[in-house]
């Protein structure tokens, strides 16, 4: 008899344990694929930034058009005119008089995903002043005599400047690429690419009609750029950028009546400095 209970324990013993392995293999994939949530605080978040920097400017010649047949008789073009930048740098150490220079000021988003890319609005402030006593082959008329030659261009004929500024505001698609990187310090390669409204202030005079002003949309511009950034402690970066712009006036008011427009299309290459705060996520 107890043999035969013994013999009976035995195999239900045996048996228990062939059932209970392919269980134990079925079970394991189960578990392996529900694999348990990545917590919130281990997942990549984004990080707001501000900078604000200063430049230098660079201008192609461009064809300037200057037209007014309503309230004057004129439609001529300087061809080939040459402008300068007014970085005015001597007032960058009042500290008053911080966006008297030519200035940048960022804000972006950078979403610290896998593709490392950011959105950001960007306000440059460039300035450009066509060239006084510049000699600009004038074609077209002025009240109502042609003209088609070289003219030495003084204030008293033309003077042009967009120092208030040449404004461009741009949204700009960013990427990021980390070139260098310790605990307390990052090295990147940042690229931009981006387009927006021009929102500047002109300064002009024709034919001895002055007119200043106001802001206003006066065209659109398209730009791209590349630069280095080094972020200290995560939450300070210094920046430097070249920027290559394409802007197209098409609305510079002329005349104390505003009835007059110049428009011109020139390029623009600005050196970028700036400094700036990161507030992570």
């Amino acid at each position: 008899m107890r043999f035969i209970l013994l013999a009976l324990g035995l195999f239900l013993g045996f048996s228990e344990m062939g059932w209970a392995q392919p269980f134990a293999s079925a079970a394991e994939p189960v578990s392996a694929a529900s694999a348990a949530p990545v917590p919130p605080e281990l997942k990549p978040h984004g990080s707001v930034y501000f900078s604000w920097g200063y430049n230098r400017d660079w201008y192609t010649r461009s064809d300037i058009r200057f037209k007014n047949l309503t309230t004057d008789n004129y439609d001529f073009t300087f061809v080939n005119a040459h402008a300068s930048d007014k970085p005015d740098f001597k007032d960058f150490w009042r500290f008053n008089s911080w966006t008297i220079p030519q200035y940048d000021m960022t804000l972006g988003y950078l979403f610290h995903d896998r593709h490392d890319l950011g959105l950001e609005i960007s306000w440059n402030h460039l300035k450009y002043v066509v060239d006084d006593n510049q000699l600009i082959h004038v074609r077209g008329q002025i009240r109502g005599h042609q003209i088609d030659k070289d003219t030495l261009v003084t204030p008293d004929f033309v003077h042009l400047q967009h120092t208030n500024g040449n404004n461009y505001l741009m949204v700009n698609l960013v990427k990021r690429k980390v070139l260098w990187s310790r605990p307390h310090l990052q090295l990147s390669a940042i690229g931009k690419v981006g387009a927006g409204p021009m929102i500047s202030y002109t300064i002009s005079t024709v034919l001895g009609n002055h007119q200043e002003g106001p802001f206003h949309y006066h065209g659109l511009v398209v730009g791209t750029s590349l630069g280095l950034k080094a972020d200290i402690f995560r939450y300070v970066f210094l920046q430097t950028d070249l920027q290559g712009a394409f802007a197209d006036y098409t609305n510079t008011y002329l005349g104390d009546d505003r009835q007059g427009r110049a428009t011109h299309v020139f390029g623009s290459l600005q050196a970028i400095w700036a400094f700036g705060f990161n507030v992570p996520l």
